[in-house]
């Protein structure tokens, strides 16, 4: 009996601490003072970090505020929403309106179905793997079989199947914004991107082609792009990754959307060939009105494109609304002014053109450039993409049948040389981050490095991918059924019945 009671006391003696750590665990946090609720609301108000805002005169964090720095703020969560709403807006209807009234009447619904299956598809590979892929971080330093650096191209697996990916925010990217707007805000990004491919292709490529190319594209190209551009660990994340090997920027896009879809675009039209007929008989836009709607609709969208990519209703998003807003409306009067004086009018189609060119131009530079920066963005955008659709094309002869590679690679690629001349920090203080000694000197030399890396991925994976598709599927229908339209051969449906 004194021998039970003796192990009984030892056992009781020994568990102590773990009783004691349970108490104290059970415990509830002292509730904040005064003090500190009012420092959260100025984090808030200000967009900055919540658990930073009370400090010792070490520097120290002092308590840590309640709500906790992993609260989502509503103001920022309902502007982020929003902004993801218009960026979906973009590709459907935008998109499609644009493209669709620019193809020929027998091929509207091809343009259409291609966009919404692109939905679809993205929309799956997003929510598998490829938030995970973009903007996970556990892969940091991984290399696959001890000499593939798996970590350089994807960002990590903490995240498949959106695992984890809830309310509370991922406080790499946002303090505010939950993290499951954000990763649907970013969704809308990887839908558009190879959508915008469709309109060097549109009227000559297999529906069930262009989604097996797709599939591929998004992980050979979107996904290590976007990884390395935006991923906290990205190696060309050079706003917030002080470790990255090229310390570029792109505030909403310029490499990672326009320069991969545009130059991929460029090789996929050229390996399939010109459409039948091309250069023979008219393949005048159908519909100038759709067109110019769906132009409409992209202008509207891309707000939500370019300001939400600060990723809170704060002073950036506000630069990037206005630059934005001076780019596009001046490269579309710039483009028009163009034809005026050297075909004697202005056409609808050129102030879409222009129009879109500017919103392209300005996209990487939209959150880092002044108001002069941007007018002046909007003259070069008028400009130089003019130049490549209206002679280059005409020139060298290839079949870029809704000018991607002219607007997207051509604008793309401009955007990210001039957002090198012309980010400075009087217009976004976070460039001080880590690029405080390049901005205004050798960045631009940093841009045409991500420059040099987006063409070497986007035309490779392309060239690959285009054969490989080709062997299994074949890329084109027969020149019959493309004579029929790709609204019957692929759909089984007229986009418009004269019949009825």
């Amino acid at each position: 009996m004194k021998s039970l009671l003796r192990t009984l006391t030892i056992l009781a003696l020994a568990a102590l601490p773990y009783w004691a750590h349970a108490a104290e665990s059970s415990t509830p946090p002292p509730a904040p003072s005064l003090e500190q609720r009012v420092a959260g609301l100025e984090a808030y108000l200000g967009n900055g970090d919540p658990s930073a805002t009370l400090k010792d005169a070490k520097g120290n964090v002092t308590v840590a505020l309640t709500p906790a720095a992993s609260t989502a703020g509503p103001g920022h969560n309902g502007f982020m929403m929003i902004c993801a709403a218009l960026v979906l807006f973009m590709t459907l209807p935008g998109l499609f309106l644009f493209y669709g009234g620019l193809v020929r009447s027998k091929n509207v619904l091809s343009v259409i179905a291609q966009c919404f299956g692109l939905a679809g598809l993205v929309t799956i590979l997003w929510w598998a793997v490829g938030y995970s892929f973009v903007f996970g971080k556990n892969l940091a330093g991984v290399e696959l079989l001890g000499f593939i650096p798996i970590g350089h191209i994807f960002g990590g697996t903490e995240y498949f199947f959106l695992n984890g990916v809830n309310s509370l925010p991922n406080t790499d990217y946002a303090y505010w914004t939950s993290q499951n707007v954000f990763a649907m805000y970013q969704l809308m990004f990887a839908i558009i991107t190879p959508a915008l491919i469709v309109g060097a292709i549109a009227e000559r490529m297999k529906f069930s082609a262009l989604m097996l190319f797709m599939t591929g594209w998004m992980f050979l190209v979107y996904f290590p792009m976007a990884h390395a551009i935006w991923g906290i660990t990205g190696d060309m994340n050079g706003v917030w990754n002080a470790t990255a090997s090229i310390k570029a920027i792109d505030f909403a896009g310029g490499t990672v959307v326009h320069m991969t879809s545009g130059w991929s675009a460029l090789l996929l039209c050229l390996i399939l060939g010109p459409r039948v007929g091309f250069g023979k008989k008219s393949m005048a836009p159908h519909s100038m009105v759709l067109c110019a709607i769906g132009t409409g609709m992209l202008w509207v969208g891309w707000y939500g494109f370019n300001a939400g990519s600060a990723v809170a209703a704060d002073g950036v998003a506000s630069q990037a609304f206005m630059t934005t807003t001076l780019a596009a409306a001046v490269a579309a009067f710039t483009w028009a002014a163009l034809e005026w004086i050297l075909r004697g009018h202005a056409s609808v189609l050129g102030f879409c053109s222009g129009a879109v060119a500017g919103l392209v131009v300005i996209t990487p530079a939209t959150g880092f450039v002044t108001a002069n920066g941007a007018v002046l963005i909007g003259v070069l955008a008028g400009v130089v993409p003019f130049l490549a659709v209206v002679y280059l094309k005409a020139k060298l002869g290839y079949d870029d049948a809704l000018d991607t590679f002219g607007v997207h690679a051509v604008g793309g690629t401009l955007g990210a040389i001039m957002t090198g001349v012309l980010a400075t920090a009087d217009a976004n203080a976070n460039l001080s981050t880590n690029l405080k000694d390049i901005v205004g000197n050798t960045l631009w030399i940093e841009q045409f490095k991500a420059i040099g890396v987006t063409l070497a991925i986007s035309i490779v994976a392309t060239l690959i991918l285009a054969y490989v598709v080709k062997a299994l599927v074949g890329l084109r229908p027969t020149e019959e059924e493309e004579a029929r339209g790709l609204d019957i051969t692929d759909h089984g449906e007229e986009g418009y019945n004269y019949n009825s």
